[in-house]
């Protein structure tokens, strides 16, 4: 994971600094962009994560663009969905929002003898959202911590059951939560668990979703609600709230401080594949890649919500993939 954070933080400063105030569009200009080859055709299926359901959606209509006759077919039902359709040959990639675990990897590598290869695909900010007319600004990890979780294993003294035990005051000050979740299968699930919660469990009072969509909505019809899923979903309905590590010093989830590492909740996205060590992507795989990681692809990240790579970060997994 290590190698995953320090991308990310060198990644999404990078792209600040190819970018200045006045542009709306971070997009790094050095990425290439993507020209159609010929003799591509055929079919691709996705099956992964919800959180990148719409960016592969959006990938997939852009790729057709290029390739009209190539067949795509995108499945988004959780991140632990992914493993075992690469495993099997089921999917040509598993999006995920977490990086597989050992033993998904061991299960690759018992059938096809060599390890899964991981695509770093874009830059992702778990929020925490409230209801739009709720007036908290900001939560510190223990805070969340001991609203979400049954174990506290992040240090807060106290269970906390009320928003007034989060400083609001007058009809705040006793309402209880409404506590939305993404289900297990999830890798938003396992990544808020494994920051948020530090590895806890979740309150039986829970309310598990079956997507990110899902979440947000619950949170948009319950004005005590609060759920956590990527910032792409966020809505009018809700507010992504300030995140800190400590009570008082809270970070808005933007892209300048996931860059500097102060909001606790950024991730990178992933995609992974079956890429033989010797003979590399099969052609459709390598255009698909190529063409997510060029400056188009970028661009329909930036467009759904999320960051860009920088041009230096995925010149960096282009080579590391083979993508030719």
């Amino acid at each position: 994971m290590m190698h995953l954070k320090q991308a990310l933080v060198a990644g999404v400063a990078a792209a600040l600094m190819v970018s200045t105030p006045a542009m709306a569009d971070p997009v790094d200009p050095n990425l290439p962009d993507y020209q159609r080859v010929s003799g591509i055709s055929g079919n691709l299926s996705s099956i992964g994560s919800d959180t990148l359901n719409n960016l592969m959606t959006l990938w997939a209509e852009e790729f057709n663009r290029f390739y009209p006759n190539v067949n795509i077919q995108i499945q988004g039902a959780g991140s632990g969905t992914a493993p075992p359709a690469i495993t099997q040959g089921t999917a040509n990639f598993g999006p995920m929002s977490r990086a597989m675990r050992s033993s998904e990897i061991q299960a690759f590598e018992q059938v096809h003898g060599y390890p899964p290869t991981e695509v770093g695909v874009a830059i992702d900010m778990v929020a925490v959202f409230v209801n739009k007319d709720n007036p908290i600004q900001g939560m510190s990890i223990p805070q969340i911590d001991a609203v979400f979780s049954a174990t506290r294993r992040c240090g807060h003294p106290e269970d906390i059951t009320r928003w007034g035990q989060l400083g609001l005051t007058g009809a705040w000050a006793n309402r209880d939560f409404t506590l939305y979740s993404r289900n297990a299968v999830s890798g938003t699930y396992g990544f808020f668990r494994e920051i948020a919660l530090c590895g806890g469990d979740f309150k039986p009072s829970i309310n598990e979703q079956p997507g990110s969509a899902s979440v947000v909505q619950g949170v948009t019809e319950s004005i005590n609600g609060i759920g956590y899923s990527g910032i792409g979903y966020q809505t009018a309905g809700v507010r992504a709230i300030a995140i800190g590590r400590n009570e008082g010093q809270f970070f808005e989830p933007n892209a300048e401080n996931a860059a500097t590492g102060d909001y606790p909740l950024a991730r990178q996205l992933l995609v992974y594949v079956n890429s033989h060590p010797n003979r590399g992507l099969a052609p459709l795989e390598n255009e698909f890649v190529k063409m997510v990681l060029s400056r188009q692809g970028q661009h329909i990240v930036f467009r759904d919500g999320y960051i860009p790579l920088p041009a230096p970060v995925a010149d960096q997994i282009r080579e590391r993939v083979g993508v030719r």
